[in-house]
């Protein structure tokens, strides 16, 4: 992987920090000696217990995200960051750096946009078990909405092509990047890899910033948006299935008195039913119209995607090697 490195492959380890004083020196030697051609990035969202110094003492580049929130500093990295390759990881030592080069080695034989680092038995120490069922919830919710190429949305071990970081928009605040990454790659059809990966335990002193339930709450609005934006017929589909069934099952009593006494006693009802039939043909004709939209601003995000160069190394399937290959070549020279 060096003499890919020495071919002008540039690759950017970035890490997002939030109070992880206790463990981004380690994470920062760890990523330096896996991958000791690439440059190593810290953006520290306003940290108050000295995780700036550390990382900087460490040797990676330092930066700041005033903006609270993992999504606002990702936006900012991916904006700010020149490079050929990504890796993208957590600075709480839950991810092994040593797995760092496997990432990127099946990211170029893969030739994939995005390597997702699955992370082995985060169900049964996901912190709280909170967190474990709604990893279980949000992920099999994520395979019913937008397909099965993902089986861990919310891992924070990612490899990126150049094409996927500069294409991909970000809308997020927080923990629910993870989430948009998914969708922006099931969005343009991008080619994506996973691989398993073993999760590590944070260290004591250092915790989790995840709130069960107000990041649960706001992964799932995420979803309703992403739904709304990338599948606007289905999601309007069902709201105009919603408020017809309600509609029509408002009805059934007073069409019901109506055929047996010819009467219509209860004419607010019978108003409301008829509105609310009326509001379910105007979502589904909005759900057509939008449809149409989505599609014409994917077809817009495909070409920013298609804008962007694409690293020598994937272009070419002489130079799309593995380091294992490298070293072969070398010792079959000598």
């Amino acid at each position: 992987m060096e003499k890919a490195a020495m071919n002008g492959l540039q690759v950017a380890v970035l890490l997002p920090c939030y109070n992880e004083a206790a463990t981004i020196a380690s994470v920062v030697r760890g990523f330096k000696t896996a991958l000791p051609y690439a440059r190593i990035y810290v953006y520290d969202n306003n940290s108050t217990d000295g995780t700036a110094l550390a990382a900087m003492l460490a040797g990676a580049d330092v930066r700041r995200e005033r903006r609270q929130g993992k999504g606002h500093v990702v936006r900012r990295m991916f904006a700010d960051i020149e490079a050929d390759l990504y890796l993208m990881a957590d600075g709480d030592g839950t991810y092994a750096p040593d797995d760092a080069e496997e990432l990127i080695r099946t990211l170029l034989t893969e030739r994939a946009d995005m390597v997702v680092g699955t992370r082995r038995g985060v169900h049964d120490d996901a912190g709280r078990q909170g967190h474990a069922a709604g990893n279980r919830l949000f992920n099999l919710l994520y395979r019913r909405l937008f397909g099965t190429d993902f089986t861990d949305i919310f891992s924070g071990y990612r490899a990126f092509t150049r094409r996927y970081v500069k294409s991909f928009p970000a809308v997020s605040t927080g923990f629910e990047i993870e989430t948009e990454m998914s969708v922006h790659a099931f969005r343009l059809k991008l080619p994506v890899s996973e691989l398993e990966l073993d999760y590590g335990r944070r260290p004591e002193g250092s915790f989790s910033k995840l709130s069960t339930f107000r990041d649960g709450a706001r992964i799932l609005s995420m979803f309703a948006m992403l739904m709304k934006e990338t599948r606007p017929f289905a999601f309007f589909g069902l709201v105009a299935a919603g408020l017809c069934a309600s509609g029509i099952a408002l009805s059934i009593p007073v069409l019901t008195e109506y055929v047996a006494t010819g009467l219509v006693p209860r004419m607010p009802t019978w108003m409301l039913s008829l509105a609310l039939v009326s509001l379910s043909a105007v979502a589904l004709t909005a759900g057509i119209i939008l449809d149409s939209v989505a599609r014409g601003r994917n077809e817009m995000l495909r070409l920013a995607y298609l804008s962007q160069p694409q690293a020598a190394s994937m272009q070419s399937p002489a130079l799309a090697v593995t380091p294992k290959a490298f070293d072969e070549t070398e010792t079959r020279a000598a």
